[in-house]
């Protein structure tokens, strides 16, 4: 917390990276605000020399496809960050607790997961073949639900921040297994809870390979792999143009400004969202503070 005996020299620090933190966010803006073939010659610049929207209006020719897209990626988002922090906890809290007795086979089987990979192939069979989830938001909710990582780390934090007499106080008063988990694991967790819903959230957001294997219904992409593929599209049409033109005039797509413009759009709401997940993640280490 700062106050008026905070060390200036950390405060000056703190400034210094913070500064560092937002200069990348800084070029990309301006680079996707500068003309094409300025920076073709002059390359990147924190303060381009010619500015030009071409990038923003090639991009919101198709509006409603984006906010179509923006719609789909919030939620899947919204839905799976929270079945993901509520399977992926109670998984972490019947592993952390001693009495469970498949604790040992299921850590083995978790771990195991981390290691090896059943590979592209099996991965689709079971969605399309036995699921049956393609060309649903299912298809694209599922596969990022529970990870072996984020279950282990939770489980760490269950056996190792909560004391086993405060589950057993709570279970002698009358409360059962759920009661327990919901009115007493929870409130006390809200640090890994933020960290892990952090981790979650910039997961589902930035994929765009679930959409590319599942998803053939244009109103079901989300907003990653709209960028992305309208960003191939570009490059595709850029190559016709220029053998097209080639002995005649070069007609440009400002790929390197879309690629920014894009970058711009999809980063929007995290920076959004990050804000509100810090209060809580310093709320959480105040909750976490009644170890005692």
């Amino acid at each position: 917390m700062i106050n008026k005996r905070t060390n200036p020299f950390i405060l000056i620090f703190l400034s210094l990276f913070s500064l560092a933190c937002l200069i990348p966010f800084w070029l990309v803006f301006m680079i996707s605000l500068a003309d094409e073939d300025w920076v073709t010659v002059h390359g990147y610049s924190f303060w381009p020399g010619k500015f030009s929207l071409v990038a923003y209006q090639y991009l919101f020719e198709d509006a409603g496809k984006i906010l179509r897209a923006y719609g789909v990626s919030a939620s899947v988002t919204v839905i799976g960050v929270v079945v993901s922090l509520f399977v992926t906890s109670a998984m972490a809290y019947a592993l952390s607790r001693k009495e469970f007795p498949l604790r040992g086979a299921l850590s083995i089987f978790i771990l195991i997961t981390m290691l090896f990979s059943g590979g592209l192939l099996p991965w689709y069979l079971i969605y399309t073949r036995f699921l049956h989830v393609q060309d649903t938001l299912m298809a694209l909710i599922i596969p990022g639900l529970i990870g072996g990582f984020n279950v282990i780390i939770m489980r760490t934090f269950f056996t190792n921040s909560i004391p086993p007499s405060l589950i057993d106080s709570s279970q002698i008063d009358g409360a059962g297994e759920f009661r327990t988990y919901f009115s007493i694991i929870l409130p006390l967790s809200l640090p890994v809870m933020a960290t892990i819903g952090l981790f979650t959230t910039v997961s589902y957001w930035n994929d765009w390979f679930t959409s590319l294997v599942f998803i053939q219904n244009e109103k079901l992409f989300s907003l990653q792999y709209l960028l992305t593929k309208t960003l191939m599209n570009a490059s595709f049409l850029q190559s016709i143009a220029n053998k097209a033109y080639s002995s005649t005039a070069q007609v440009t797509t400002p790929l390197e400004s879309i690629r920014m413009a894009m970058a711009m759009i999809a980063i929007g709401p995290l920076v959004l969202v990050f804000p509100f997940l810090q209060k809580y993640f310093v709320k959480g280490l105040t909750v976490g503070a009644v170890k005692g």
